[in-house]
């Protein structure tokens, strides 16, 4: 079954692992009926979705800001927000059902690192109250070009944008690359994280936000 605690789950989450499983089983139970997941990925849930998420932890440093835009299910703000619970993370969210699901999800688990925020990135009263995150992290939610544009004005000048995308993320580097400039982006490149945990290793896509020194 899904749920059963793979080896790889207690080496990213250790002591947080069950609150983890407990995450998966929500997943389980009510991902699909809520419009989450799609009825072949409740198999797939920890490698896939949760593990492939949480991976990401060791890109962040102690204490950060962090905002999950466009969190849906909660990926991957919620796994990253179990692995690190030192991380103040924001699930921005636009859509009520979703909103509804993380603030059930939060209470469920406890996750005094999170917050639940319910708007856009582009939205100019988003902005304002999410300005100068240290990172900005995405999953499956916007071709690059896009997502630099919502993401990039939320952080502070040398902030980070984590994206976690697919085995084309150098593809779509190599493709939007001048856009990313001109958002304001800098020092793009891709890195892969999990390959001891993961047989399908988290490709992710990070982009600086431009400090006065890169003008």
């Amino acid at each position: 079954m899904a749920g059963e605690l793979p080896d790889s789950a207690k080496l990213v989450f250790g002591e947080h692992v069950e609150r983890a499983a407990e995450f998966v089983r929500l997943l389980e139970e009510h991902g699909v009926e809520r419009g989450l997941i799609g009825p072949r990925e409740v198999e797939k849930i920890w490698d896939r979705h949760v593990l492939n998420s949480a991976v990401i932890e060791e890109l962040f440093q102690p204490n950060e800001r962090v905002v999950d835009v466009g969190s849906g299910a909660g990926l991957p703000g919620v796994p990253l927000a179990i692995a690190r619970p030192d991380l103040r993370i924001t699930l921005l969210e636009p859509m009520a059902r979703r909103i509804a699901w993380l603030e059930e999800v939060k209470e469920r688990l406890q996750l005094d690192n999170v917050t639940v925020l319910r708007g856009r990135a582009e939205e100019g009263p988003i902005r304002k109250q999410l300005l100068n995150c240290d990172a900005a992290t995405a999953r499956a939610v916007a071709p690059l070009e896009k997502l630099t544009k919502w993401c990039l004005p939320l952080l502070r000048g040398g902030g980070r944008m984590v994206a976690l995308k697919g085995e084309r993320a150098q593809e779509e580097l190599e493709r939007d690359g001048e856009a990313v400039l001109k958002a304001g982006g800098a020092n793009a490149h891709v890195v892969v994280v999990g390959a001891d945990v993961l047989e399908v290793p988290t490709t992710v896509l990070i982009v600086e936000r431009q400090t006065r020194r890169d003008r």
